[in-house]
């Protein structure tokens, strides 16, 4: 069983910066593919970013290629996304989501979901 739990979402200019953390329990995170999804008002959950359990595997939508990074610490059960250049249509709730298997981009696919931090981005 593995827990997560976001934090770091808030309130940033369009230009701006946030990151992102995603906290586990369970000493099998390790184990486990790690993604961000994000999911605006009124559309569907979409794939941000995913990492593999070793972090050599690491996937990025092309929306946000270039300016989010995605990272992940397994000694301290902790995935990160640092989301540079900010713009408001980045603007969306921000889920981490887990499963033991390969990264994947369909969220139905995943295991293991936090309860999201909101992430808005003014112009």
């Amino acid at each position: 069983q593995v827990q997560l739990v976001e934090s770091g979402g808030g309130l940033v200019q369009a230009g701006g910066s946030l990151r992102l953390s995603c906290a586990t329990s369970g000493r099998t995170f390790r184990r486990y593919t790690m993604s961000w999804f994000r999911q605006a008002p009124g559309k569907d959950r979409e794939f941000v970013a995913g990492i593999s359990w070793s972090g050599g595997g690491i996937y990025y939508a092309d929306s946000v290629k270039g300016r989010f990074t995605i990272s992940r610490d397994n000694a301290k059960n902790t995935g990160y996304l640092q989301m540079n250049s900010l713009k408001p249509e980045d603007t969306a709730v921000y889920y981490c989501a887990a499963r033991p298997d390969g990264s994947s981009w369909r969220y139905y696919e995943y295991d293991y979901w936090g309860q999201g931090t909101q992430v808005t981005v003014s112009s």
